[in-house]
């Protein structure tokens, strides 16, 4: 079974390189692939510079959300490992840890909550552990999962809703020593607050959905239209064609925007 690491990035050029180097120490992964969701930053460059790991560039920010869909479009793998691009803390035996319960068939999703890392960090995971952005998961249940690429923050909410529901065979991984900043240290007190109750509302939407989660196999992703984070009225982006036209440019060596 192929199990391929997804990690959506956005303004994360100080913080990757900690993610990605106990990534390529495992040896539970075969591939791994930053998506630098629309950075302004210099987290593509910082991603190049590293071996063995694909860049996957979005033209524009979609949120993680459109980033995570993005990145398991990409990649043929039977097991998608999701991990934040900010996390402090992460070594090779917790990424073992995430994807050996769906690679021996126990489960199929796993996920990753935080011990011993940070008091807000931990205590953040203790009340809501349905939002925890680690998680390993089959292939085959997350292109189940409708409307994940149009979510933005509530993504992982979304994903939790979906297999509660379902019952979905689920363990949960302790990350002792793990940890990330929060959005006030990254992004400053007035930023910060904004962008956490953009999360938050986000996912409150999803949480008070009185309708049951639908099952749709999207093996190619909708079409992706309207108002975007980076202004109204541009045209609609293709991502499932522009992803594709990316895949053949990988194969052939032609990509400015994928390498290895």
């Amino acid at each position: 079974m192929k199990t391929a690491a997804i990690v959506p990035a956005y303004n994360e050029e100080a913080r990757v390189q900690r993610v990605l180097d106990p990534l390529r120490q495992s040896q539970a992964v075969d591939e791994i692939v930053v998506v630098n969701d629309g950075s302004t930053d210099a987290t593509a460059a910082r991603v190049l510079e590293i071996p063995g790991v694909y860049l996957l560039s979005l033209p524009r920010n979609l949120g993680k959300g459109g980033a995570m869909a993005a990145g398991a479009r990409f990649t043929d793998a039977d097991i998608l490992l999701f991990l934040d691009a900010d996390l402090m803390g992460l070594k090779p035996e917790h990424v073992d840890a995430l994807i050996e319960p769906i690679k021996s068939g126990r489960a199929l999703m796993a996920v990753g909550r935080f011990q011993g890392g940070r008091k807000m960090t931990d205590l953040s995971q203790r009340i809501a552990p349905c939002i925890s952005g680690q998680r390993a998961m089959a292939r085959e249940l997350f292109e189940q999962i409708p409307g994940v690429a149009a979510v933005r923050y509530g993504v992982e909410m979304q994903i939790t809703r979906f297999c509660r529901y379902y019952r979905v065979p689920t363990e949960t991984v302790t990350l002792s020593g793990v940890t990330h900043p929060m959005k006030e240290e990254k992004l400053g007190m007035l930023r910060g607050w904004a962008s956490r109750g953009r999360m938050y509302g986000q996912i409150l939407r999803i949480m008070l959905d009185p309708r049951a989660p639908e099952r749709s196999v999207e093996r190619t992703l909708r079409l992706l239209r309207g108002r975007s984070s980076t202004g109204i009225g541009q045209p609609p982006f293709r991502l499932p064609q522009w992803l594709s036209r990316l895949q053949s440019q990988r194969k052939s060596g032609r990509s400015p925007r994928v390498r290895r």
